[in-house]
């Protein structure tokens, strides 16, 4: 990056780092004692959902921005991909799937700083399989600690890179345990504890949850699921102050032991619950949530399946209890959160229902200009809800629905999002025969070119003092409060070099 274009704004934020920190989609930062990390110091958003995270200083991310506004940076790398990034120090790692039948599957580093590609990572997938606008292309989000970035791809590949992007090991989960057998591809992202990443393999073949040590890439354990369509991720809660690795997936909530993989509990009153993370709001306390589907073909497992629940150990055994329900607040794929004593879930179709998630009494409903494929964050007093097609609504934190800011990341953002709302409210107007004719004619909600998963479209984040990084499917763009000397755009293009570096 030019640095006589942009002056950053460091005055203010450098002390004034905040107790509670960033809540993000799994709505919780963890302190740096209970993080698997060696150094506490170093800013970070290490995994999906920002699982042991750095406190953030809510002064020091924009509160709006506009292609013309507080955009530091952008880049373009091969490939596309449904990942959110990562972030270690001064570097964001990324990774993306390239090709017709997803032939290779890319790890990229950029610096922090300017956006400049330090290394590009390439090899050939695992398991090639079509790629198209209905799959999932590189869905799984990695893993970062101090020594290594650990990515997983949906065709089997899983790797530990340095962080000068040297290949430490990696293996093939299809050569080891069989091919997958999916519709639209897996899309579960990888959990970590200090010494182990954690990998969920559902599909319609043998399912499992596998332990793998760091170091070596070895198995640590593996332990046998019953098959199932998910795209949910694992997540590493606390359970009587004791780490338990919880799935909730199409049609169970399970718990698990991180260093033996035996299974500690499991709830089966739920269905739906195939793409949302256990959001955690206090030991043993988090949030669960399940999608209706596309053409609400799981609305009546939904509607009972998106509540607080507790889970406490009884002696020897596990008791779960669910604390309040909601009946029509359900998602689409981003988790609901929790922010200042409030829950909040985001519909399809962009609605927002705030929750008191002590008692679950509802405190409003308000509906947003787009819908959101990532899950919400709160800071401060703000929570910000990433738009689909690239608008971020940014309200109020509170019991009062106060719009503060709309941001475009990229232009013609507004009017996508417009468009998309536009076509779902008059297919919602339809008779329910027409609409169940049209879905049995195969007919599809489609938004841009009539392709739902057609670039751009906001898929994840990452955030550390000072920078927001959002993803689209081909693009990385930093958000940074700048005073701005000229207003053109940074866009910085990534090359690659296959099976190596560079």
């Amino acid at each position: 990056m030019n640095r006589n274009r942009f002056k950053p704004e460091l005055t203010g934020w450098q002390t004034a780092i905040l107790s509670a920190g960033i809540v993000c989609l799994t709505c919780v930062l963890c302190i740096a004692e209970e993080t698997p990390f060696e150094d506490s110091k170093i800013q970070r958003w290490p995994a999906f959902q920002g699982a042991g995270a750095t406190a953030i200083a809510a002064e020091s991310i924009p509160l709006v921005w506009s292609p013309q506004e507080n955009i530091a940076w952008q880049t373009e790398f091969p490939g596309k991909g449904q990942s959110s990034p990562v972030i270690w120090g001064d570097r964001v790692f990324v990774t993306s799937i390239e090709g017709a039948m997803k032939n290779d599957c890319h790890v990229v580093a950029l610096d922090l700083a300017t956006g400049k590609l330090v290394w590009d990572f390439k090899t050939a997938s695992s398991q090639p399989v079509r790629a198209n606008y209905f799959q999932s292309r590189s869905a799984p989000t990695p893993v970062v600690d101090a020594r290594h970035i650990y990515a997983f791809f949906e065709t089997g590949n899983l790797m530990a890179l340095d962080h000068a992007g040297k290949k430490i090991w990696s293996r093939s989960l299809t050569d080891d345990y069989g091919e997958f057998e999916v519709r639209i591809g897996l899309a579960a992202s990888l959990t970590q504890t200090a010494d182990t990443v954690v990998v969920l393999i559902d599909h319609e073949g043998p399912s499992y949850l596998l332990a793998v040590d760091k170091q070596t890439g070895k198995t640590k354990w593996k332990t046998e699921r019953f098959s199932r369509q998910s795209y949910a991720s694992p997540t590493v809660l606390k359970v009587n102050q004791a780490d338990h690795i919880v799935c909730s997936s199409s049609g169970s909530i399970d718990g698990y032991d991180p260093t033996t993989g035996k299974q500690l509990w499991m709830f089966e009153e739920v269905g739906g619950n195939r793409a949302c993370t256990p959001i955690s709001f206090g030991d043993g306390k988090f949030l669960i949530s399940a999608s209706p589907g596309m053409h609400d073909e799981r609305l009546a497992d939904a509607k009972k399946s998106n509540f607080a629940m507790q889970v406490k150990r009884v002696g020897e055994e596990y008791q779960q209890t669910i604390l309040w329900k909601t009946n029509n607040a359900m998602p689409s794929f981003g988790s609901p959160m929790v922010h200042q004593g409030l829950a909040y879930w985001v519909n399809k179709v962009g609605v927002v229902y705030c929750f008191d998630v002590a008692t679950g009494k509802q405190v409003y409903i308000k509906r947003l200009r787009q819908s959101c494929w990532a899950t919400p964050f709160g800071l401060g007093d703000r929570v910000y809800f990433p738009g689909k097609d690239g608008l971020t609504t940014v309200i109020a934190a509170g019991r009062e629905f106060q719009e503060l800011a709309q941001n475009e990341l990229f232009d013609g953002a507004t009017a996508a999002g417009d468009a998309d709302l536009k076509r779902r409210e008059e297919a919602a107007r339809k008779p329910r025969s027409t609409q169940r004719s049209e879905r049995n004619s195969g007919g599809r909600s489609r938004t841009r070119n009539g392709l739902i998963f057609a670039d751009p479209v906001q898929y994840g984040y990452a955030a550390v003092n000072g920078s927001l990084v959002m993803r689209t499917g081909s693009k990385l763009y930093c958000i940074r409060k700048l005073v701005p000397v000229d207003r053109q755009e940074k866009t910085v293009k990534v090359s690659s070099r296959e099976g190596d570096s560079q």
